[in-house]
């Protein structure tokens, strides 16, 4: 025989469980966007290597930028030289609903040959 308040209680796990699940999920969403954020901004580092390296070896900003492109896809190329340093810095801007957040990275390289 059931008590009185065990039928008051009924439902109770499933009422919690609907409040509590929008927020779990915006949880999980927020922790999935930061790890593509921070994916991209590895690949965005080793486009930025690959750039720099390309600049110092001689190759055009335009050669070096479809390197960089490769890699990072969609990222902006912009190079320094100072004479002895070549620095290839990359922007980009995040994906989906991270988009207002710009990304950036830099990289040097020696310049010439041996």
């Amino acid at each position: 025989m059931r008590s009185r308040s065990a039928d008051r209680e009924r439902g109770g796990v499933t009422a919690e469980f609907a409040v509590a699940l929008p927020a779990i999920a915006l949880v999980l969403a927020a922790c999935l966007a930061s790890v593509q954020l921070v994916a991209q901004q590895v690949r965005l580092t080793d486009a930025a290597a690959d750039a720099a390296r390309a600049l110092g070896r001689g190759e055009s900003a335009g050669e070096a930028g479809a390197i960089a492109d490769r890699v990072a896809g969609g990222a902006e190329l912009s190079a320094a030289n100072d004479g002895q340093f070549v620095c290839a810095t990359l922007t980009a801007s995040g994906a989906g609903v991270l988009a207002v957040i710009e990304l950036r990275a830099e990289s040097c390289a020696v310049t010439g040959g041996r």
